[in-house]
C-alpha cells in the first residue's frame, strides 16, 4: 500500500449475491449510484477496512461474506474541484486511490444503510455485471472499468461453481 501525495487511500467493493448478481447503492441527495466503498483508516489493511466499510456502508458483517478475490493494482481517480463537497476532501486531496475487493454473500443479509455515520446511500439494487459503468458518474467510470476487468475472470469463476 502507496500513499501518494493528493490521494486519499480507499477500497472498493464487489458484493455478490447468489443470483450472481452485484450490490449497486443509491447515493444520497444526487441521482447517482455506486459501489460500496470507504476510506482505509490508520494503520488498518485494505481487507480489513473492506470488511469494516461493507458492515458500515450496507450492513454486511464479515462473517455474512466470503473474499473471492482483490485487485493487485490501486486505481485512482480525480473528484472534480467543483464536486468536492467535504472540507476534508477538499482541503487535502484531489481524488481516491482504490484497491478493489470481490466478495460473495454466504448468508441470509439485510441490506441497510443504519451503521453509517455519514448516511451516504438511501437505496440499493442487484444488478448485472457490467450495468454500474451506464450508471456511474463520469470521473468514476474509468476506474470501475478496470476493477470490474481486473476481476472478471474470479466473478466468473465464483458464478459458474454454484
Amino acid at each position: 500500500m502507496i500513499n501518494e501525495p493528493g490521494y486519499r487511500l480507499n477500497v472498493g467493493l464487489l458484493v455478490i449475491n447468489n443470483k450472481g448478481e452485484l450490490l449497486l447503492c443509491k447515493r444520497k441527495n444526487i441521482n447517482s449510484w455506486q459501489f460500496p466503498q470507504g476510506g482505509i483508516d490508520f494503520g488498518e489493511s485494505p481487507l480489513k477496512a473492506a470488511k469494516r466499510e461493507l458492515y458500515e456502508e450496507v450492513g454486511i458483517k464479515k462473517d455474512d461474506v466470503k473474499l473471492i478475490s482483490s485487485t493487485n493494482e490501486w486505481f485512482k481517480y480525480d473528484v472534480p474541484y467543483e464536486k468536492r463537497k467535504n472540507h476534508f476532501l477538499k482541503k487535502r486531496f484531489k481524488g481516491q486511490k482504490q484497491k478493489w475487493f470481490l466478495f460473495r454473500i454466504m448468508n441470509d443479509v439485510k441490506i441497510h444503510f443504519e451503521n453509517d455515520p455519514d448516511n451516504e446511500f438511501i437505496d440499493y439494487k442487484w444488478v448485472p455485471y457490467w450495468y454500474p459503468l451506464h450508471t456511474i458518474v463520469e470521473f468514476k467510470k474509468e476506474v470501475y472499468r478496470s476493477a470490474l476487468n481486473a476481476l472478471r475472470n474470479n466473478f466468473c469463476e465464483e458464478i459458474n461453481n454454484d
